[in-house]
């Protein structure tokens, strides 16, 4: 099987970045233009998506805090898989997205489900603007969890700080519900956009994950660190946990542990792996 290259965000950092070369190469044909639609539904019906799962981890202590559940396509000849960048736009366009992040959350609660003798294994997933805004999706998330027996603490739901979340009102309710229900809520990309301070006023989530841009050149970047150290000491002030993503060395690794950063997520912490986290 072949792999797709280094997922450091979840997939909507990824598709803001695959312009930028970060994540290497991918199957070509799943960059060109297909006909997605009928692909597409195809996928959907015949379990045609792979979760792959990267590790976050403690910089405490080095323990692994939860996974990240990260989709790709995989109906490439020869198994090549197609990067969310190449059919995610197009599952937005053609209404599909909520129908590809149900089909997450159900994978993920079962695979939560089977790890239940395992109470530390948590695993975070990345949900549209649309399914932010979907009032049944809340209700969904209870349902899958409880018929596969897990406790909403095991699951933790991310949301990016960027443009995605268009509706502040759906928002900040899907986040609060999500909270009321017993799950974390991970704020994604922080820093991406121009609004991160009015998301940290409005918002209700126990992850702050800074956005890669200031993290890729953290060991040689005064500027950036200055900016992480003071994303610290915010977050830390409203009682919320870090996350830095796109850790790609040591010397990253370091600095982070310096800045007072709790966790990491990237390529040298771990690479994105097939087999799920039980």
């Amino acid at each position: 099987m072949a792999p797709v290259a280094q997922p450091t965000h979840g997939r909507w950092g990824e598709l803001a970045r695959v312009r930028s070369g970060r994540h290497g190469p991918c199957s070509d044909a799943g960059f060109a233009r297909r006909a997605w639609l009928p692909r597409l539904r195809r996928a959907l019906r015949e379990g045609r998506f792979e979760l792959h799962y990267q590790p976050i981890v403690s910089l405490r202590d080095g323990r692994v805090a939860h996974h990240e559940a990260l989709v790709r396509l995989a109906d490439e000849p020869g198994g090549a898989l197609v990067a969310p960048a190449a059919f995610l736009p197009a599952a937005e366009r053609y209404g599909l997205i909520c129908d590809i992040d149900r089909m997450v959350i159900d994978r993920v609660a079962a695979v939560l489900g089977r790890a239940e003798h395992r109470s530390g294994v948590c695993i975070a997933v990345n949900l549209s603007a649309l399914s932010v805004s979907d009032a049944s999706m809340l209700s969904y998330i209870e349902r899958r969890l409880a018929h596969h027996g897990v406790s909403p603490s095991r699951l933790v739901i991310e949301v990016t700080e960027t443009a995605s979340i268009c509706d502040m009102a759906q928002a900040k309710a899907f986040c609060a519900g999500a909270e009321e229900l017993g799950c974390a809520v991970a704020l994604d990309d922080f820093g991406a956009g121009f609004g991160a301070l009015h998301y940290l006023k409005h918002l209700p989530f126990s992850y702050l994950k800074i956005d890669g841009d200031f993290i890729g050149g953290l060991p040689r970047s005064a500027h950036d660190q200055l900016v992480v150290r003071a994303l610290v000491g915010l977050a830390r002030g409203m009682g919320f946990a870090t996350i830095a993503e796109f850790v790609r060395d040591q010397a990253t690794m370091r600095v982070l542990a310096e800045l007072g950063v709790d966790y990491a997520q990237g390529f040298h912490v771990g690479r994105p792996r097939a087999l799920a986290p039980v």
